[in-house]
């Protein structure tokens, strides 16, 4: 029994002493970007990658997923005589909830393990030993940067991906349901509020600060060589769909609790 629970304390032991090691790293980055040097440019390049190559992607998948929500919407509702709430679940669906959830674990695939694998190549070939020595820092270099741009980015991402979906259910409820355009679209606009809306992009702003947060978490600390920064990878992508996740139900009972 004694055993037992020495175990179940060393585990929580070691869950504490690595949130305050994360902890520690995210104060670190942050302090670093109170005073100069700044790279303006390589925040710039971070956006450009972040938000830019991950379009094609974060929009697809919101098409389609508006696409489903609409003909399953339609699929429940049908059963109740209330068809005409299709418009409304769908668009309060992508704005509150999947527009951000859905993008932000795509991003997370996309860039989040892109993160891991490039800051954890250059720990293991002690390239950030090297920028130590230059008397450069590597947070304010290569974490500082990250982490702004997933801040800003995945919330202009989110608006995209709320539009597209949207427009995805629109597909379905006019041209395969039979619904009148006018009426969806109406249907649409009058049960759509501003939080609605502001609530997704404050859930994306966070969830763009923990997936690069995570990928540079986790590649900075990367160690083993080629082993390690595959373990980097996969950390780091799941670490962050979990903390998706969890942030993702704090942030709806704090906007929409009574």
């Amino acid at each position: 029994m004694t055993a037992f629970l020495a175990s179940i304390g060393a585990v929580f032991l070691a869950f504490l002493e690595g949130v305050g090691r994360l902890a520690l790293f995210t104060g670190r980055a942050l302090l670093a970007g109170i005073t100069p040097p700044f790279y303006p440019r390589l925040i710039l390049r971070q956006i450009v990658y972040i938000g830019y190559y991950s379009l094609p992607v974060v929009g697809l998948t919101a098409l389609f997923t508006g696409m489903v929500l609409a003909l399953q919407s339609y699929n429940g509702f049908s059963r109740f005589n209330a068809d005409s709430a299709v418009a409304t679940v769908v668009v309060l669906s992508i704005t509150r909830e999947l527009g951000p959830v859905i993008a932000g674990l795509m991003v997370a695939g996309r860039v989040g393990a892109a993160m891991a694998a490039e800051i954890g190549t250059m720990r293991v070939t002690e390239q950030i030993d090297a920028l130590s020595t230059l008397s450069t820092d590597p947070l304010r270099y290569l974490v500082l940067p990250r982490l702004l741009a997933g801040l800003v980015t995945l919330p202009a991402l989110v608006l995209v991906a709320d539009i597209i979906g949207v427009f995805g259910g629109y597909l379905v409820g006019t041209y395969k349901l039979g619904f009148n355009p006018s009426a969806y679209l109406t249907q649409t606009e009058r049960y759509l509020e501003t939080m609605d809306v502001v609530s997704g992009l404050v859930k994306a702003g966070v969830f763009g600060f923990l997936i690069a947060l995570m990928g540079c978490y986790q590649g900075y600390h990367s160690r083993g060589g080629a082993e390690g920064v595959g373990q980097a990878t996969t950390y780091a992508v799941v670490s962050a769909s979990i903390m998706i996740l969890l942030f993702n139900y704090f942030l709806t009972q704090a906007f929409f609790s009574q």
